[in-house]
């Protein structure tokens, strides 16, 4: 083989290299490497385009789930919540992702786990995450949270997040009480 040969094969090797190299910095400035705990994962939230006077849209009013609860799937929830199993753990003692282990989570107070770095948002919240607070959370994290390190966009089915509910409720050694039928009102058809 001649030198001008080897020089051929040595500059195609750097130029390969080099274009590997510019490519994986490339993606790197596209797509943001994020670690556990850290801001980020899931479908990410955008805030609705503001309308006339600089206001965005005024909120849709959520539908109660209480009302949903009585029909609701605990299996049709465990379907619904293989999306959130890459930031969540489900089972008893498990441990923490992006987001936090969700067993017992019905009836907890919100940020209950003293081993996950809540936001602030999150830490600010009153009361225990009973089944409305689930459902707007659910629907619209960053509605009910704003802050909240959750940019998941929501369920926007009510059916689902009641399933979703039902099967939350269910990772419990004592499961709290469904609302009362007395305090139920018709579900919708969704």
């Amino acid at each position: 083989m001649s030198s001008f040969e080897l020089t051929k094969i040595a500059g195609a090797v750097l130029l390969v290299l080099l274009t590997i190299m510019v490519i994986g910095m490339l993606g790197d400035s596209l797509v943001r490497h994020q670690r556990p705990g850290e801001h980020g994962g899931g479908v990410v939230a955008t805030a609705p385009a503001p309308g006339p006077g600089g206001a965005g849209a005024p909120p849709a009013a959520i539908e109660p789930v209480e009302p949903l609860l009585a029909q609701a799937s605990a299996e049709r929830g465990k379907e619904a919540a293989k999306k959130c199993a890459a930031c969540h753990t489900f089972e008893k003692g498990g441990p923490n992702r992006i987001g936090p282990n969700l067993y017992g989570i019905v009836n907890a107070k919100h940020a209950h786990r003293d081993d996950f770095a809540y936001s602030p948002a999150m830490k600010s919240k009153e009361g225990p995450w009973a089944y409305e607070a689930l459902n707007k959370f659910l629907a619209k994290p960053q509605a009910y949270a704003p802050g909240t390190k959750m940019t998941f966009a929501g369920v926007p089915k009510p059916r689902e997040r009641a399933d979703l509910i039902a099967y939350l409720r269910s990772l419990s050694d004592s499961p709290p009480p469904l609302p009362q039928p007395s305090q139920q009102s018709q579900p919708s058809q969704q």
